[in-house]
């Protein structure tokens, strides 16, 4: 079996340079990474990963868990985190919780059982009463809404922030009956709940009142319940002129419902999501959303957990709390 010794000796130089260039250092010239590269190929050396994570006790890779990966806003967000992760040489393996309390459980299972050396962990499912079980020995970043006051860094959402900012939106078009599409009040905070506040603070700083009529709650933040809802409130008689819709998922489902009831966008009702998913640009009517910058939330989630693992044996430091940033994307559902 070739050793690096022996890729050392076929390209002129010592182990430790081939050890810098498998692992992609900074600090090796062009002219011999080249030539290390080529004394790989010709002699097919294979790394033996079991080995090195052996002597080094990592794996190279860290865990993703998602609630569902066919979502478009968590394909988006997975995109993010990968090429953060390859900047400090890492892979990423995803998992799918089904946004159940039991599958965001399982991806803890696997990072507990040393399958990644640390894990961000978009949570749904857990609950303040599962706060112990993420009291964890080994790196966890949290995505989403703070769920527990525990040790763990957290990247969330500018929900409330961005709602309101979102309304405010549809208000300065000239909207006064804004109907809410969301998942509807419950007993967790959750993005539903934060969206709701948003919503709420901007008609009282506009000084419209709010009208019970104009919450429409779903039972799944999905284009199907979306397009329903739509439906719904379009039959229902009661006057609006504004949609602000708590995801881009649920906004595209709307404009569907909408343009089934006969309900033109914008000119009858102005339309507005929260997510910008690209896809949100290329449908008619385009959708003005939120930008939430899921570049710097996934850029921070990934700094965070690398900051973890450079902990190893030293005391661990305070859990950190980062809110991103967001901007409004105004598009031709809002008139823009």
């Amino acid at each position: 079996m070739v050793t690096i010794q022996d890729v050392a000796r076929a390209a002129g130089v010592s182990a430790m340079t081939v050890s810098h260039v498998i692992n992609d250092h900074p600090h090796v010239k062009t002219e011999t990474r080249a030539r290390v590269l080529q004394a790989i190929a010709d002699l097919d050396y294979r790394v033996n990963v079991a080995a090195r994570n052996l002597r080094t006790g990592r794996t190279g890779t860290i865990g993703l868990a998602v609630p569902e990966v066919d979502r478009p806003y968590y394909g988006q967000l997975a995109a993010e985190i990968i090429t953060a992760a390859a900047r400090h040489n890492l892979k990423v393996a995803i998992e799918q919780t089904g946004a159940s309390r039991e599958g965001e459980l399982d991806a803890l299972a696997l990072s507990r059982n040393r399958l990644y050396d640390g894990l961000i962990l978009s949570t749904v499912g857990l609950g303040p009463a599962d706060t112990h079980l993420l009291k964890v020995d080994y790196p966890m970043v949290i995505l989403g809404e703070r769920i527990f006051d525990g040790p763990l860094d957290h990247v969330a959402m500018p929900n409330v922030e961005g709602a309101r900012a979102a309304t405010a939106h549809l208000i300065e078009r000239g909207c006064r009956r804004v109907v809410l599409i969301d998942g509807g009040p419950g007993d967790e905070v959750d993005v539903s709940r934060l969206r709701y506040d948003g919503y709420r603070e901007a008609l009282e700083e506009a000084g419209i009142p709010l009208d019970p009529r104009l919450l429409v709650h779903i039972d799944a933040l999905t284009m199907e319940q979306g397009a329903a809802a739509a439906r719904r409130v379009s039959e229902s008689g009661v006057e609006f002129d504004g949609a602000f819709c708590v995801t881009d998922t649920v906004a595209m489902g709307a404009l569907r419902g909408f343009a089934d009831a006969g309900v033109r966008v914008p000119q009858d009702v102005k339309v507005i999501g929260f997510d910008n998913i690209a896809e949100g640009a290329f449908i008619v009517p385009s959708l003005s959303s939120i930008d939430p910058d899921h570049a710097l939330m996934a850029s921070t989630a990934v700094r965070f957990l690398v900051g973890r693992l450079a902990e190893k044996g030293k005391k661990r430091q305070v859990a950190r709390e980062f809110i991103s940033r967001f901007t409004v994307v105004a598009r031709e559902s809002t008139g823009g």
